[in-house]
């Protein structure tokens, strides 16, 4: 792990590069970008329906982003090199100890100061809900002292579904980002946990309120009957394990 992880040069002049290219071949609606704070770390949180939501936000943003992405990338020659030059902070997604460097990463990312991108759900959604947040964002934003920005991205999945190899030219989408939701306003309610878990419901109630998606209240990939096993233990278990979030796990 280096100090200078995450986004540098190579993504801005990217951008310079791809942004009027993407542009002529779909329709990016932005709105909220101007809520952005011009410098210093914040943390944005978007849904997740596409491969494209991490390289359009990227491309539309006015200042570079370091994205969680999985560690499957690198096991790809076209993208073991690309991604993480372009900002991708690669995690092991079997949790505990080997995501940890990934959340030191996103620390230093967000310590100097910059922005730094992760998808709550963990995951893309196949079937268009809104799944249940991870608390890795708010445990960062809450260490860091430094806002989280919902994002609401819509109509990506049309332009890429999930499973398609290629993307559909000449479709529209929409970035909306939100209002800031900030870490101080949850400091002292109580057990840790509990405020990061209250942090992030804010993020996906801002989230749906943006997007419109119907809210499912578990984890992706994970069956209602799961769910109420997983809340039964897991205010126990979230609150004496100090290993980090699993699904501060970014999708591919």
């Amino acid at each position: 792990m280096t100090s200078g992880a995450g986004a540098n040069k190579l993504q801005s002049r990217t951008r310079a590069v791809a942004r009027p290219l993407a542009t002529k071949l779909w329709t990016i609606e932005q709105s909220g970008y101007e809520r952005l704070p011009d410098d210093g770390p914040a943390i944005l949180c978007p849904n997740h329906i596409s491969f494209l939501d991490s390289a359009f936000l990227m491309l539309t943003l006015p200042r570079n982003i370091s994205f969680v992405g999985k560690a499957e990338y690198l096991d790809d020659w076209k993208t073991k090199y690309l991604f993480p030059a372009l900002g991708m902070i690669p995690i092991d997604r079997s949790g505990g100890s080997k995501s940890q460097a990934a959340l030191d990463t996103a620390e230093q990312v967000l310590r100097r100061g910059e922005l730094f991108g992760i998808f709550p759900e963990g995951t893309r959604s196949r079937d268009g809900y809104l799944y249940k947040a991870r608390t890795g964002a708010a445990r960062l934003a809450m260490k860091i002292g430094c806002p989280v920005y919902p994002v609401g991205i819509t109509g990506t999945d049309e332009i890429q579904p999930p499973d398609a190899k290629m993307p559909k030219l000449r479709r529209s989408c929409t970035i909306e980002i939100g209002r800031p939701i900030r870490p101080e306003r949850y400091e002292g309610r109580g057990p840790e946990h509990l405020a990061w878990r209250s942090m992030m419901d804010e993020v996906m109630f801002e989230i749906r309120e943006m997007t419109g998606q119907i809210y499912k209240n578990v984890y992706a990939g994970q069956s209602e009957a799961e769910e109420v096993v997983h809340s039964q233990v897991g205010s126990v278990s979230e609150h004496h394990d100090p290993a980090p979030d699993r699904a501060l796990v970014a999708a591919g």
